[in-house]
C-alpha cells in the first residue's frame, strides 16, 4: 500500500465519520493533501499522518479526540494491523506483511511507469535552461543547468506535463561581430583583437570556416566579415548542439534572440504590452513600466535614438513563449541574474499574466572543480574557461550528470574530480549504480539456478507470497519504496530532482541492508522456499525503483560493473 493510496483511505474515513455524525465537518474542510508519511522511529509504525491535528479544531475538538474517532475505522482497513495515537494526535499505522509486500507485486506490474503521477496532466510548460553565446564551448556554468534543467523536464513529465525543453540562442549584438573578426583574423593569419576571442578553438573553427568556404578570404569587405561572422555561428552552435547529445540533454526548442527581431515576435510583445497600458514614453524613449509590479524601477525597451534595449528581447521572449500556448514559463539563470526575477516577473504582470502561476525563475549557483585537492581553472581548448566537454572527458557523462542534479542549484558546488572516478562507496553515482548491478547479478544468478525466468515481464504473479517478507529489513525496504511516488511528485512540484538522487541513495543503502540479513538465494542443496521467491520479487521492485530513478536524472543503469 503506497501513501497516496493510505491517503486515499484517510480521506474516506474522515468521510465516513462525517457522515455518522462522528465529526462535524463538512467535506470541505479535509485538507487538500492529506499528509501520509514514514515515522523517523520505525518502531511507531510503517506510516503516521497528523490529519487529525488538521480538522480537530475545525470539528471543536482537540486531535486526540479527532484521532480516536477515526482509529476504529482505520483499523478496519483491510491490510492494517494496527493503529495507534501518538502525542498530540498522530495517527501511527502498522500494515500487516502481506499488504506492505504486495507492493512488489505492483511495482513490478507498472514496471518503468511506477511512480509517475497525474499532478500535472494538461499543464504544457517551457523550461528554458540555457541561454548561451554562439561564439565558444558551453562552460562549466551552462553544464549546471544542462544537468538540472533536462531532470526538471523529466520530473515535470513524470507528473504528466507537456514539458518543452528550450535553449535560448544569444546571437545578436557586438559579441557575434568580436566572435566573427577574431575567426577571420585567425584565417588571415592576422593578430587576433585582444577585445576579441583567443581560445585554441578560434583557428580551429577558422579552418572549418575556410575549408567549408574555399573562397571567402577573398570576399570584400563588409561582406567576408559577415560571412566569417554566420559561418563561425553556425558551426559553433552545431558544435554546442553536439555536445549537450553527448551529455543526453537534447533540447525540443532552439530560439534565436536575433529572429525574435526579424520574424516580428519584438513587436508583437510591444502590442501585448500596450495593450495592457503598461507602455508609456518619456525624454524620447519608450518604458515599461515594471515598478507597479515589484520592479525596483521602469525599465527602457526603446532608446530616445530608435535603438531597442537587451531588456526589449526579454520582454518579446516571454510574450513569444505565452503565445506558443506554454501555461507556464520557468526560467533556470546563473547566479549573477538574481536581479531579472522581480524584474521578468514584472514583465508577466504587465503582459496580464499572474507572475505566481505563468512564470518561475530559478537561480544556481557557482561550480568549481579540484583536482588533486586543488582548483581546476583553465581548459586547454578553451582558454580562460572549464567546458562541459572538459568535465565529460574527465569523468564521463553519468558521474558529471548525477553530481551536478544531486544537490540543490542554490547551493554553490564543488566537483572532486578524483572522488567521481573512483569505484568507491564514496562516490555517490557508483554507489547507487552498484546496487543496481548487484540486484541484476542476483536475478541473473536466480534465472541460471532456475528458480525465475531471466525476464521480471514472464513471472507468474501466483509463486510470490508477500506474507513472507516479515523482516524488519524487509519492511524497510518496502516502506522506502512506497514512498518513491511521493518522492517524484515533490521532486516536480517543487523543481528539485535532487530529492531523487538523495532517495535512491537511501534506497541502495536499505538494500544493502536487507541483503545483508535476508538470504535471497538458497544454498548448496538447500530447497526453494516461497520466502527464497518472495525476496526476490522484492529484490527486483527495488532494481526497478532504482532504474527510474536513475532514468529521471538522464543516469544509466548498468546490469554489471
Amino acid at each position: 500500500m503506497t501513501p497516496q493510496e493510505l491517503a486515499g483511505h484517510i480521506r474516506a474515513a474522515l468521510l465516513s465519520a462525517i457522515s455518522s455524525g462522528q465529526l462535524n465537518l463538512s467535506a470541505d474542510d479535509i485538507p487538500a493533501e492529506i499528509v501520509v508519511e514514514r515515522p523517523k522511529n520505525l518502531d511507531h509504525g510503517d506510516w503516521a499522518t497528523n490529519v487529525a491535528m488538521q480538522v480537530g479544531k475545525k470539528a471543536g475538538l482537540n486531535p486526540r479526540a479527532a484521532a480516536e474517532i477515526l482509529q476504529p475505522i482505520l483499523n478496519e482497513l483491510p491490510g492494517v494491523e494496527g493503529v495507534e495515537i501518538a502525542g498530540p494526535g498522530f495517527i501511527n499505522i502498522r500494515l500487516d506483511a502481506a499488504s506492505q509486500g504486495e507492493l512488489a507485486r505492483d511495482i513490478i506490474a507498472k514496471g518503468n511507469s511506477f511512480g509517475r503521477g497525474t499532478q500535472l496532466v494538461g499543464k504544457k510548460i517551457n523550461v528554458e535552461f540555457i541561454s548561451a553565446n554562439p561564439t565558444g564551448p558551453l562552460h562549466l556554468g551552462h553544464t549546471r543547468w544542462a544537468a538540472v534543467g533536462d531532470a526538471i523536464a523529466r520530473v515535470l513529465e513524470a507528473e504528466g506535463a507537456e514539458s518543452a525543453r528550450e535553449f535560448y540562442i544569444n546571437d545578436l549584438g557586438v559579441q557575434m561581430d568580436k566572435f566573427g573578426t577574431s575567426v577571420k583574423a585567425a584565417a588571415l593569419g592576422e593578430a587576433i583583437p585582444e577585445d576579441g576571442y583567443h581560445g585554441a578553438y578560434i583557428p580551429e573553427l577558422a579552418k572549418q570556416v575556410v575549408s567549408q568556404n574555399p573562397g571567402i578570404k577573398e570576399l570584400p569587405e563588409p561582406q567576408r566579415g559577415d560571412a566569417f561572422r554566420d559561418a563561425a555561428y553556425a558551426l559553433q552552435l552545431a558544435d554546442q548542439k553536439r555536445v549537450l547529445d553527448n551529455f543526453n540533454t537534447h533540447f525540443d526548442v532552439w530560439t534565436s534572440e536575433k529572429s525574435l527581431h526579424t520574424s516580428g515576435a519584438v513587436n508583437r510583445g510591444f502590442e501585448k504590452l500596450k495593450s495592457q497600458g503598461h507602455m508609456f514614453v518619456e525624454e524620447g524613449a519608450t518604458w515599461l513600466r515594471t515598478s507597479d509590479f515589484d520592479d525596483d524601477k521602469d525599465r527602457v525597451l526603446i532608446k530616445a535614438d530608435g535603438a531597442l534595449t537587451y531588456f526589449a528581447s526579454d520582454t518579446a521572449y516571454y510574450v513569444d513563449k505565452r503565445n506558443r500556448g506554454y501555461d507556464l514559463c520557468i526560467y533556470l539563470l546563473g547566479a549573477d541574474h538574481h536581479g531579472y526575477v522581480n524584474r521578468l516577473r514584472a514583465v508577466a504582470a504587465c503582459a496580464g499574466d499572474n507572475p505566481d502561476e505563468n512564470i518561475q525563475l530559478l537561480i544556481g549557483q557557482m561550480v568549481k572543480m579540484l583536482k588533486n585537492g586543488e582548483e581546476v581553472r583553465l581548459s586547454k581548448r578553451a582558454g580562460n574557461i572549464i567546458t562541459l566537454e572538459d568535465l565529460v572527458d574527465e569523468v564521463g557523462v553519468d558521474a558529471a550528470r548525477y553530481s551536478l542534479i544531486r544537490y540543490p542549484v542554490e547551493s554553490p558546488l564543488v566537483l572532486d574530480l578524483d572522488l567521481l572516478v573512483s569505484s568507491t562507496n564514496d562516490n555517490p553515482v557508483y554507489y547507487v549504480q552498484y546496487a543496481h548491478a548487484r540486484i541484476a547479478s542476483v536475478v541473473r544468478n536466480a534465472a541460471e539456478l532456475g528458480l525465475i525466468p531471466a525476464n521480471t515481464s514472464d513471472w507468474d504473479p501466483a509463486t510470490f507470497d508477500p506474507s513472507q517478507l516479515t523482516n524488519d529489513r524487509e519492511g524497510a525496504l518496502l516502506g522506502l519504496l512506497a514512498d518513491y511516488p511521493r518522492v517524484v511528485a515533490s521532486a516536480a512540484e517543487l523543481r528539485e530532482p535532487h530529492r531523487i538522487a538523495r532517495y535512491i541513495e537511501e534506497v541502495a543503502t536499505s538494500y544493502h541492508s536487507f541483503y545483508a540479513a535476508c538470504r535471497v538465494l538458497p544454498q548448496g542443496d538447500e530447497p526453494v522456499t516461497e520466502l527464497n521467491i518472495a525476496r526476490l520479487w522484492l529484490c527486483a521492485a527495488t532494481r526497478q525503483v532504482i532504474f527510474n530513478g536513475l532514468e529521471l536524472l538522464g543516469v544509466s543503469a548498468p546490469d554489471r560493473m
